[in-house]
């Protein structure tokens, strides 16, 4: 299978398959938040724009990336959403980068949004859907996110028909400047357990597909096969 990695920036219209990653925190966020019972993930662009969908369904939760303001309800932390009762609702998002890469690829035939807790179901994904060539999109630092790039390699090696040792590539993660930022605490709404929580692979037996409804982006669960690989920290290999 042909593959791409690509930074929000050379994200053209193009891609017919495409996933998105973006594994400090929002893909992690949101497949915790499935996990937690969400039934959709509505994708905002902007602040804006999530309290504007918020207002117009005053039910649903509003998240973002920092600390929570007024007119939102979580935090864009996996720690702080595996606490968060959501079964049933609808979640709106808005992080600085991982859901503009997702808006920017959702007219894509299939488009995924990823993480490492997600990487086998979403490689499986790509593969169900017999595509020849697929465009990584690695959202954070303008493209150049160490746990981001890993992981979008790591993938890559999956669709190849390999069964790679994450070790490696979580190390990547786990040393990146992201991850050094979440320990000292120079992230806003974060939680101690964030970076241990974004380096399990194959935590979630489920990938992740955006798609437009009624206008808006928005983010469910795709069942792949039961048969998970068993869940890998980093400390595993």
């Amino acid at each position: 299978m042909n593959s791409r990695t690509v930074g929000l920036t050379e994200v053209n219209g193009t891609e017919q398959v495409a996933v998105v990653i973006d594994v400090m925190r929002a893909f992690t966020t949101a497949a915790w938040a499935f996990h937690r019972g969400a039934d959709k993930i509505v994708l905002a662009s902007d602040v804006e724009e999530a309290l504007a969908i918020k207002a117009d369904h005053p039910g649903w939760l509003a998240l973002k990336d920092g600390a929570v303001v007024s007119g939102f309800d979580l935090a864009n932390s996996p720690g702080l959403i595996r606490e968060a009762d959501l079964a049933g609702r609808t979640v709106i998002q808005k992080t600085t980068a991982g859901t503009v890469g997702a808006l920017a690829v959702v007219d894509a035939k299939l488009a995924l949004c990823a993480s490492f807790v997600v990487a086998g179901a979403t490689a499986r994904a790509v593969m169900d859907a017999g595509a020849e060539s697929v465009t990584f999109v690695a959202t954070g630092e303008d493209g150049r996110a160490a746990e981001d790039l890993a992981c979008a390699e790591y993938l890559d090696r999956l669709l190849a028909g390999d069964r790679p040792a994450p070790g490696p590539y979580l190390h990547r993660a786990d040393t990146s400047p992201a991850a050094n930022d979440l320990r000292g605490g120079r992230r806003r709404g974060a939680h101690s357990a964030d970076v241990g929580l974004c380096l399990e692979v194959d935590r979630f037996d489920f990938a992740m597909k955006v798609g437009l409804e009624e206008g808006m982006a928005v983010l469910r669960p795709l069942r792949t096969r039961p048969d998970a690989v068993p869940m890998v920290t980093a400390h595993d290999e």
